[in-house]
């Protein structure tokens, strides 16, 4: 009752093809690969953007807000 061996491997992955066929599989590849991509070049683009409390001359100003309703 261990792990599965190559066998339990191959029997999953045919079934899966034939359920669901190559080119869907393909499909959904190329979106996962896509998506991976896109988050790797977000993560790219924060680690090189200063933050706004790193960047020089940028004041934080504190305060409370006391009312919240909009006025006309």
């Amino acid at each position: 009752m261990g792990s599965f061996s190559i066998w339990h491997w191959l029997i999953v992955l045919v079934i899966v093809l034939v359920v669901f066929g190559t080119k869907k599989l393909r499909n959904v590849g190329s979106d996962l690969g896509g998506a991976v991509k896109g988050f790797k070049e977000a993560m790219r683009e924060e680690q090189a953007t200063p933050k706004l409390d790193d960047a020089p001359g940028r004041t934080t100003v504190e305060g409370e807000v006391l009312d919240k309703t909009k006025h006309p």
